[in-house]
């Protein structure tokens, strides 16, 4: 049997894990505060939901939840809209858990609700970045068919697992266990690219690998909170984590082996594929070791690159949902359809500056001069969009604009995380791909600590800006020409 173009097939599994991915990791962000609205009554009414029942000698409203059970809640702890009919309870795993203190002031809760996220987050960060520090050997070292399937066994079954937790401890327990299988497909996809495909479309393919991240981010507040809404947030992990282990059949009949060998691809495939990889006359070379990959200057541009960078993103990741809620005051409904609008601009921007260095390298321009060209106008995007954001005073025109920031962030990070295929052959991608993603989740881990010292959400996010000219001044100051190293 022989599949036309079956490097589409293999970079299609690749997105559909990481939308899976994006769903997995934003499961806690989502259901971790949530504002429920209840509708302000005279007296309850049989069969319906969500109601509040204000009791005027004792300041407090009785709240009736979806479930029917009826909770006592302070006045002082709980938002009248302007037109005093409808009431909004803070709630969600935070609450649920006793990791938030019920009694301090709405100001004080979404302070510590912020700061606790935040630890998490940490901790999460510090997983994820060991487990991408050591994946992209891993990979490099058991390919890219066995790397996806630990890092998909670990990740899924964490995830799972989360509704089993009972406290901070036990919940940060398994987020580290989701972070250690999480970061493998960022090293593996870029690995796989390189294995997969001819030098000017990896970064078209890379850029769908960021898509994929992109549409997840779009889908996880939808579906994430309508099934937390349905079900809660415990059988909301179950469901979201197996999802994952039921990928891993498809991928291990598909991808049973590289181009060079696979039984399925057509010889016309094999020929496009390694004839423009130019590591491919390289086939001795040996993995180079830390040390190696530390001692040129030219891997810095990935290292210090991802390091200024990456911080944008997971800044998003972390904190969008809590700072449309706290600054916009948005309901769960009205957070699941406005916390996916700036991922629309990431998929869009994802692809476009994948296939915007590839246009340019089709068209005659050096590697070198089109991924340099794609990151400066990436990055042009990124700086006003962010500043302009934090200033609108309202949600729509908010998210909107941060389309922008994170579409220009996707064209520049897909064409920075191209940089080890361009650099390197094979056997050595991942390991620079994993020395990226680790120095990505230190400059992320500082950016969460920094943030912990910020209480205002358009200061905090504004200050990003400032991480462009960082980033794209680090990658222009160490690379050099971007070609193969001798």
């Amino acid at each position: 049997m022989k599949i036309k173009g079956l490097r589409w097939w293999v970079i299609g599994l690749i997105m559909l894990i990481t939308i899976i991915n994006y769903l997995d990791r934003g499961t806690l962000n989502y259901m971790w505060v949530a504002n429920i609205e209840y509708k302000l009554v005279d007296e309850f009414s049989e069969g319906r939901e969500n109601e509040a029942l204000y009791v005027a000698e004792n300041n407090e409203y009785q709240l009736k939840t979806k479930k029917g059970d009826i909770i006592t809640q302070s006045a002082a702890r709980v938002i009248t809209k302007a037109d005093g009919t409808i009431i909004v309870n803070r709630e969600g795993i935070a609450y649920d858990l006793g990791i938030i203190d019920n009694t301090l002031s709405p100001e004080e809760t979404s302070k510590q609700a912020k700061d606790m996220l935040g630890t998490i987050t940490i901790f999460f960060m510090i997983a994820y970045g060991f487990s991408q520090l050591f994946s992209g050997k891993l990979y490099d070292k058991i390919g890219t068919r066995k790397g996806f399937l630990v890092s998909v066994l670990i990740w899924g079954t964490a995830d799972a697992l989360t509704s089993l937790a009972r406290g901070k401890i036990s919940l940060t327990g398994f987020r580290m266990m989701l972070g250690l299988g999480e970061a493998g497909p960022w090293p593996g996809a870029t690995k796989s690219n390189a294995e997969w495909f001819p030098q000017k479309e990896r970064a078209f393919a890379q850029g769908l690998f960021g898509a994929a991240a992109s549409i997840g981010s779009i889908l996880a507040p939808i579906i994430i909170l309508m099934l937390y809404i349905s079900l809660g947030w415990k059988l909301t992990f179950v469901v979201v984590g197996g999802i994952g282990l039921l990928w891993i059949i498809p991928w291990l009949i598909i991808n049973k082996k590289g181009p060079k060998e696979h039984t399925w691809i057509t010889e016309n495939e094999r020929e496009y594929i390694l004839s423009g990889q130019p590591e491919a006359k390289n086939t001795n070379e040996r993995a180079k070791s830390w040390g190696e990959l530390l001692s040129n200057k030219k891997n810095y541009s990935v290292i210090l690159g991802r390091f200024f960078l990456d911080p944008i993103w997971w800044m998003f990741v972390t904190f969008l949902p809590m700072y449309l809620i706290d600054q916009f005051q948005l309901n769960i409904k009205e957070l699941a359809f406005s916390a996916w609008i700036p991922y629309v601009g990431a998929m869009i921007g994802s692809i476009s500056g994948g296939w915007f260095s590839g246009y340019l390298i089709r068209k005659g321009a050096t590697v070198d001069k089109a991924r340099k060209t794609a990151m400066l106008l990436g990055g042009a995007i990124i700086v006003p969009a962010v500043i302009a954001s934090v200033l609108v005073p309202d949600a729509v025109a908010a998210v909107i604009l941060m389309a922008f920031v994170l579409g220009g962030f996707q064209f520049t990070i897909v064409n920075i995380q191209t940089l080890p295929s361009d650099l390197h052959c094979g056997k050595s991608v991942g390991s620079l791909a994993g020395l990226g993603g680790a120095s990505a989740v230190l400059g992320t881990i500082l950016a969460i600590l920094f943030a912990g010292q910020i209480s205002s959400w358009p200061l905090l996010f504004g200050l990003l800006a400032a991480l462009v000219p960082l980033s794209l001044a680090s990658v222009f100051l160490t690379v050099g020409k971007i070609e193969q190293i001798k």
